[in-house]
Order: C-alpha cells, then structure tokens, then sequence
C-alpha cells in the first residue's frame, strides 16, 4: 500500500472550535459578559505588506539622496480655514485621550511630536496643559461624549477634528474602566471617580450630513474662521462617507481602518466591524476626485501603520498624510521588554500585552496610577517618538526616490503592484507581473 491509502490521523482540534473559541464560550458562559480589549485587531487582514514599489531603472531615473532632495512637507486645512497647518513631515500623531493615557504619556506624545515637526492630537477627554503647552500644533477632538469639551480650549488649538467614528469601532463608543476615572480624570470629563464610562456612539445635536454642516458653520464661528476642521470616519463605507464629509464642509477628512488600535471596547468589534485600511483609501480618494476635490481636501489615513514603507504607499494610493497611534506608544516605551517579568505577572508578555484599559500598564503609559506614571519620563520619550517619526521620514523619502520622485506626494499607485489578488483588488493596482487589477472593467 502506498502512504495515501493508510487512514489519516484526524486533527487534534476543529478548525470552526479551535482552543480559543472554546475558552471564550466557557469564559461567556461562565461570566455573562462580553471581552473587552485594547490594542486592534489580531486578524490577519491584506495590508500593506501586500504591495511592492517599481523602483526606477530604465523606464525613469532615481534620485541620488545626497544630491537631489525629497521634500517631505504638507499643508492641511487649505480649503477654508485662514490658517493652514504646515507639517514638516506627512506622520500624525492620532488622537488618544487622557484617562486612556497618562498626563505624562500625553506631555511626551506633544514633545516628540514637536520635535519631528508635526502635530498632535488631543483624544476623547479634553486638553491637558502638559499637551497644550508641549504640542507646537494641536489638533482638539470634538466627539459625541464632550468630555472636557468648552470654546476656550476649542480656541486654543490648532485644528478641531470632529469624530464620527474609529476603525477599531465604527458605529461603537469609547469605554474606560472606573480603576482609570481619577480625581483629575473625573474633574475634566464631570464624571463621578471610580465609575466605569462609556461614551456615546453617535453626537447628540446632529443626524445627518446636513445638520453636521451647520455644527462646522458654528466651529468656524467660535474659532473665526481661523482653524481647520477635520472630520473623522471609521473605514465602512468610504466613498459615500467621504462623499458626505466634503458636502458638510470638512477641510480634512481622516480615514481610520480596522488595524487601528483603541483603549478599549468588545473584542467583537475590533474583530468584526470595519474595513482593512488597504481597502479604504482608492474608495475616499475616488470619493474626493469625483467631486473634483482631491488634494483640496486633504485625507489623512490611519489604522496599523508601522513603517517608512506603510507611509510611502498610503501616500501613493493618494493620500495626503498618515496618522499613528500604536506605534507612537510603543515608541515612547510601552511592551518594552525591560518590563517583561511585570507583564508576565499580569497574565501577559509584552509583545502582546492589551490589557491598557485596566490601567495597570507598567511603562506608565496607559494608567493613572501615579507611581506606574512616574515611570515613564516624558522628555526621554519625546525623543524616542521623534526618533521614530524621524525614522518613518527617511523610509518614505528613500521610497520616493528610489521611483524617481521629489516629493513624497508624487508617489502614485502606478509606483505600485500587488503580491495577491486580493491586495491587487482592495488597492486597485495591477497583479506582480501582470496588468491584471481583479474586479476592474475594461
């Protein structure tokens, strides 16, 4: 008998219950209560691992990076505001609020993020005067909760980015546990200490994107024109979402995919709602062109960027900058491996810890525990962010040139082939070596 007739030993486990499923059906049963997490999707979803750049050779010549420069700057808010905010860099610090981080976390992101030349931006909870008085140029969110919201800070900032919704949770609200309601935390966001919050999912005085173009109208107003207004999305429906935030008024759209992290909320929306960020942009920025709008709106895209790489082909499928979240805490220290024994005492490792929303983060980085918090030292963590986005900067521009282009926004998806079919398909760019792009009509 050959080795294909003897019986195969059946698999250990079933691929529909696998250990995990069954653990989290006893933790279910055992518990009545749904998972909450932090962090973003465990998943793996097509990114942008799943594309390669065409180098320049014979077709088109590279730019010599010690001679030919790259430049690397963009202006946000130029369709209505009077003042524009000019970055030196195309990396944004995307919006995670005190209580969800320490005020030294918040001081540190504002130090690195000025540093590098770019901005920040403030998160569900209010503006910090560590953050404020750190951040060259501060973006205040606007969400349904209001916490801390009032005009003075609203007039402080640089520019106010309402949100509609985030990729870990679109359609979802914020949650924090009450271990991270402080004395502080409490007072900003008029909660009472200690007791778990959880913020709406939608904005109270507004249904629609003709009642939303009227609360824009009334920002502009209290801030005299002067500031640009972002509006952020959650990636579900991008092009009709895009479509609708330009009718509104918006000056910047910010597109948020589901690799992107969160505090905290149910495990089953960082899974199972939203969209893969690859599979977002080409649909915003058809949305913008069509309405002859691209580059006068300026899209901002965030939700699992890493790399110099992730940046230089978010730009190239046309947007205009990338925000990070994620990897700025990691970059200001949090899974650092110093902690290691600490995160094995809390049930976890520090590659994979996820538990921010309880508050117990030993970087001192997601907590409000004051001697955790002291841990962390906010002005060596701003240079290790700034290293970071420094690092982010030079990946992208040795990108740019290696297609032969000057200026990072020069790169474009025909700098661009897919490794699979459905990377090809999401982005809109050919199959490696072919001229293929699946579900394109010719």
């Amino acid at each position: 008998m050959t080795e294909s007739h003897f019986p195969q030993t059946p698999p250990r486990f079933s691929s529909t219950f696998d250990p995990y499923t069954v653990a989290e059906i006893q933790r279910a049963a055992a518990t009545g209560i749904y998972d909450i997490r932090g962090g973003g999707t465990k998943r793996r979803v097509p990114n942008f691992d799943d594309l390669l750049f065409l180098g320049a050779s014979m077709s088109r010549y590279p730019l010599e990076g010690y001679r030919e420069k790259c430049s690397t700057d963009v202006v946000l808010g130029t369709r209505f505001a009077k003042k524009p905010i000019h970055l030196k860099i195309p990396v944004t610090i995307a919006g995670m609020s005190f209580g969800s981080l320490s005020a030294n976390a918040k001081e540190a992101l504002g130090r690195g993020a000025t540093l590098a030349g770019t901005s920040t931006t403030t998160g569900d909870g209010g503006m910090t005067p560590e953050e404020r008085g750190q951040s060259q140029t501060l973006v205040y969110q606007y969400l349904p909760s209001r916490y801390g919201m009032n005009p003075d800070d609203l007039r402080k900032a640089d520019a106010i980015e309402i949100v509609i919704g985030q990729g870990a949770k679109p359609g979802g609200g914020g949650m924090l546990l009450g271990q991270k309601i402080s004395d502080r935390v409490a007072q900003m966001r008029n909660l009472p200490k200690g007791i778990d919050q959880r913020s709406a999912c939608r904005h109270p005085d507004w249904t629609g994107a003709d009642d939303l173009e009227i609360k824009i109208l009334e920002l502009r107003e209290i801030t005299d024109w002067q500031t640009p207004i972002y509006l952020k999305v959650g990636a579900s429906r991008p092009y009709y979402d895009v479509a609708l935030a330009v009718k509104a008024g918006a000056d910047v759209v910010v597109l948020d995919g589901m690799q992107g992290g969160t505090a905290a909320t149910q495990d089953v929306f960082i899974e199972h709602v939203g969209i893969p960020l690859l599979s977002a942009i080409r649909s915003a920025v058809q949305a913008l062109q069509d309405l002859g709008m691209h580059r006068k709106v300026q899209l901002i895209v965030s939700g699992g960027i890493r790399t110099g790489a992730d940046v230089a082909k978010a730009l190239a499928l046309g947007a205009d900058a990338v925000a990070i979240g994620t990897g700025a805490l990691i970059a200001l220290g949090d899974n650092d491996p110093k902690w290691e024994a600490e995160y094995k005492a809390l049930g976890s490792t520090a590659g994979a810890y996820d538990d921010w929303h309880e508050g117990r983060d030993p970087a001192g980085i997601t907590t409000q525990n004051p001697a955790l918090e002291a841990r962390l030292d906010p002005v060596l963590a701003g240079r290790r962010l700034a290293n970071y986005l420094s690092v982010l900067t030079l990946e992208a521009q040795t990108l740019a040139r290696a297609c032969g282009k000057s200026h990072v926004h020069n790169l474009e998806p025909e700098d661009l082939v897919a490794l699979t079919i459905e990377a090809a398909a999401m982005a809109r760019v050919p199959l490696a070596g072919t001229d293929w792009i699946p579900g394109q009509r010719f």
